[in-house]
């Protein structure tokens, strides 16, 4: 391969184990509370308001706000006074959980591993510090990474060109010699594009069909597995041009 790469992957984590976490809180709300059917639609609540959530670290902390996601569902559905002391056992109970499943898969490793003989690699993704530090953390992912960089820690994060552009000087490399990988098209793919790197590539998991005013990526694989063979083909690309 000829050039540096520049990738960003997802881990086996929130997207993959979401369902499975909020069980374990239905489990605890069935057994300990005895909150029969009022249990899924606590859980189903929170979904709601995580997936509307606005942070700003300036005047809150994740865990405070999350915490009162917890807290307002569980006051929606049962009425009554707020439990401020249940909500946080859900919280500390989903965030636990979640973490737990957060692991990097052997045979994305050894990819990693093998990628990173002929390449550098950064890690990049959007999110609060405090959240994203944890999930990397818990996975172990730094040994497979030049760099990380996460979007809450910075002026602005994915889509913004500068966020590329702070990476590629971390890894010492023109955005002309890099590639961006994710499984976002808005945030990942539109980065990459504003910044003009020298390709995108969409890992497309669920084989959905974009819309035609999304951003068009360069290359579309099912699996992250399939990047050292799109890598190859880029390289060959330009091999050919020069």
């Amino acid at each position: 391969m000829r050039g540096w790469r520049w990738q960003r992957r997802s881990w086996n984590g929130t997207r993959a184990v979401g369902g499975m976490v909020l069980n374990q809180v239905i489990k605890l709300l069935q057994s300990k509370y005895h909150y029969k059917e009022e249990a899924k639609t606590i859980c189903d609540k929170v979904q709601v308001k995580l997936s509307k959530e606005c942070f700003h670290p300036s005047s809150t902390c994740i865990t405070d706000l999350r915490t009162l996601h917890w807290e307002e569902a569980i006051q929606e559905t049962k009425g009554g006074a707020a439990n401020r002391i249940l909500a946080e056992e859900c919280y500390f109970l989903w965030k636990s959980t979640r973490l737990q499943h957060m692991i990097l898969a052997e045979d994305v490793k050894a990819m990693l591993t093998e990628l990173r003989k002929e390449v550098r690699l950064l890690l990049l993704t959007n999110g609060d510090c405090q959240t994203q530090r944890e999930k990397i953390e818990a996975c172990a992912c730094q040994s497979y990474f030049d760099a990380i960089v996460v979007g809450g820690e910075q002026k602005e994060e994915k889509p913004s060109p500068s966020i590329f552009y702070y990476c590629c000087s971390l890894l010492g490399v023109q955005p002309g010699d890099c590639v961006m990988v994710g499984d976002t098209l808005e945030t990942d793919i539109q980065g990459g594009l504003n910044a003009g790197l020298k390709a995108t590539v969409w890992i497309n998991k669920n084989g959905i069909m974009p819309l035609k005013s999304s951003p068009m990526p360069h290359y579309i694989i099912s699996s992250v597995l399939e990047l050292p063979a799109v890598l190859q083909s880029i390289d060959c690309t330009v091999n050919m041009s020069a």
